[in-house]
């Protein structure tokens, strides 16, 4: 019965008809994982979503793994003293400072075209993926696959699947993509939604690679940029473009450390 689900809404898609929607049914186990499955393969089809991405959903697993780091996040506990000795903001201080000076063209350029200091980058770079050092051992379609079927927040990240999806299409990401527990990939940590939105192929090979250095941290400029990240302006707390380094995390922790991080960096 999957297949010919899937088979039928690619088939709508294809053709230029609208499938009727049904909506896909969460769950908070993973016994309905699959028949959540099938029914969201035509939402994604309806959405654009093409062969290659409906494969890649179809082969999607459910990631306990996914759901056990969501119910246990402790950012939102700490304090910011606290925040940022566990996630080595001195460290991340240090090297940023060394990466600045050794790539100051790059940032420049970023700066110039984006607006953005290197700082808050290079920060928000450190703070991800301690530079690219670890991206994750999650499968990215899986975790946000699972995201969008359970019932705590489904709303929020089924856009991101449907992202994530598209991604395949595009051959930016396949479905064995690894990223962290909550679907966010490359060495930003992008949400799919936000990645392929933002994305920008900065080296000029004519891909968005979220695991490509430069292109992520050009993408990260621009979602800042596109936030309403003013040039000039200041980015700690109570200034102007603290509000957009709010809309890259949700924890208040999280942004005040960027921010200070970010400050100490640029000095």
């Amino acid at each position: 019965m999957r297949s010919i689900t899937f088979l039928s809404a690619a088939f709508f898609a294809v053709a230029g008809f609208a499938a009727p929607v049904v909506a896909a049914t969460c769950g908070n186990t993973s016994a309905g994982f699959g028949a959540w499955k099938a029914a969201f393969a035509q939402e994604a089809a309806n959405a654009g979503v093409g062969q290659r991405g409906l494969n890649a959903l179809a082969q999607a697993q459910y990631a306990s793994g996914t759901i056990a780091a969501d119910r246990n996040q402790k950012s939102f506990k700490y304090s910011l003293a606290k925040f940022m000795q566990i996630r080595g903001a001195d460290t991340i201080v240090a090297q940023g400072r060394k990466r600045k000076a050794r790539d100051v063209g790059f940032y420049a350029s970023l700066e110039a075209r984006y607006g953005v200091p290197a700082g808050v980058i290079i920060a928000i770079h450190g703070m991800e993926t301690g530079f690219g050092g670890f991206m994750g051992d999650s499968s990215v379609v899986s975790a946000i696959t699972t995201l969008a079927y359970d019932c705590r927040r489904s709303d929020f990240f089924k856009p991101h699947a449907i992202g994530a999806l598209k991604l395949v299409d595009m051959g930016a990401i396949t479905g064995a993509t690894k990223g962290a527990k909550h679907g966010e990939l490359g060495h930003t940590q992008f949400l799919p939604g936000n990645a392929l939105r933002y994305g920008v192929d900065a080296n000029g090979d004519g891909r968005v690679d979220f695991y490509n250095q430069a292109d992520a941290l050009a993408s990260t400029a621009n979602f800042l940029r596109q936030k309403g990240w003013q040039p000039g302006a200041g980015y700690g707390e109570g200034q102007t473009n603290f509000a957009v380094i709010r809309q890259w995390n949700a924890a208040g922790v999280y942004q005040k450390a960027i921010a200070i991080m970010a400050a100490r960096i640029d000095g």
